[in-house]
């Protein structure tokens, strides 16, 4: 049997993150330990780690303090689910 390319669609690029994971991963690929993180945001170590490990709610104004810390947009991590336009 003859695969032709026609008959598949190509997969897009995606990334399924919840706020917590890609704020854990943003961190990590900083170096920064949440320690480090709290210290930079004013936001305790114990909320830090409640957040990425999605036991609370990030809210809109901890995701700008954050966001702001790790250098990124707060959408990035708001909306951390990424699907490439087809």
């Amino acid at each position: 049997m003859k695969i032709n390319k026609k008959d598949f669609v190509e997969a897009g690029k995606s990334i399924q993150m919840s706020p917590g994971e890609m704020i854990r991963t943003l961190r990590e690929l900083k170096g920064w330990t949440q320690v480090k993180l709290a210290e930079e945001t004013g936001i305790s170590q114990a909320n830090i780690s409640a957040i990425e490990n999605d036991r609370v709610e990030i809210g809109k104004q901890r995701s700008i303090t954050i966001a702001s810390a790790l250098n990124v947009h707060p959408a990035s991590i708001m909306f951390a689910d990424y699907s490439e336009a087809a």
